[in-house]
């Protein structure tokens, strides 16, 4: 079977499925594990697939989402650099607001040298990073635990962060498209998004490029009510003149 027929079928195979493992697309096709893995990391390359742990879903499957551990390696570098812009935004003195995900992970990494910051997040894995932190105030929001995500979402959440007021908001996000704007699969998620957004001051989108031209379930805003959004150099021109056109405040990393 010659590569680009190989490839047709396991497209063909995912589009009908919705998701596919390695091991069982290997034995659909009858050609080894290696095999796939490559051709589904090619496949992902040319924006046909999204690969999770072990397999690929369809990028027509609005409702999902990657668990922490398929996502936390993918585009590292591009998310390193994004975190560490972050970073030179906040100052000494601020109250930030760090929503759940893999890149508002890193800023939390890297804000351990602050000597005066207040920090409100509902990610768990945000909160493992600064428990210890003596000189920075840390707060977790509650709510409802998404096991997927790590983070709390829901009315809890919302009640909770209605208590607080913050200079900036940092937020992830699942799909980014100049018509649907922000997007992620889960209600409940879009919800406390929206919510983080109306209790900052200033509200900073985080977005590698594998997040362009996705669109998830759930609408949490459009991108012109982002301040300012960081991308990173991988971001198409095309995109990159519409948010032009928007007058949408944006830096590559």
């Amino acid at each position: 079977m010659f590569e680009e027929e190989r490839k047709r079928m396991i497209l063909q195979y995912i589009e009908m499925h919705t998701r596919a493992s390695v091991q069982e697309l290997g034995q659909e096709l009858s050609v080894s594990e290696s095999t796939i893995r490559r051709d589904l990391r090619e496949l992902e390359e040319a924006r046909l697939l999204k690969r999770t742990h072990g397999g690929a879903v369809s990028l027509q499957s609005v409702n999902y989402e990657a668990a922490v551990p398929d996502k936390e390696d993918r585009f590292l570098e591009e998310k390193l650099r994004i975190a560490r812009k972050a970073v030179e935004m906040i100052e000494e003195g601020d109250a930030i607001l760090l929503d759940g995900g893999t890149t508002t992970l890193h800023i939390a990494r890297a804000l351990k040298s602050f000597r005066d910051l207040k920090v409100i997040t509902n990610s768990i894995m945000a909160l493992n990073e600064l428990k210890d932190c003596r000189h920075i105030e840390v707060s977790i929001t509650g709510g409802m635990l998404r096991p997927d995500t790590m983070a709390f979402v829901g009315p809890m959440t919302e009640r909770s962060l209605d208590m607080v007021r913050v200079d900036k908001a940092f937020l992830g996000t699942n799909g980014l498209d100049i018509r649907e704007g922000i997007t992620t699969p889960n209600m409940l998620e879009a919800a406390t998004k929206r919510k983080m957004i109306a209790v900052a001051k200033q509200t900073i989108l985080l977005a590698d490029h594998s997040k362009i031209g996705q669109i998830s379930f759930c609408k949490v805003a459009d991108l012109t009510e982002m301040d300012h959004c960081i991308l990173d150099t991988d971001t198409p021109d095309s995109f990159r003149r519409q948010l032009d056109k928007l007058d949408v405040d944006y830096t590559l990393v």
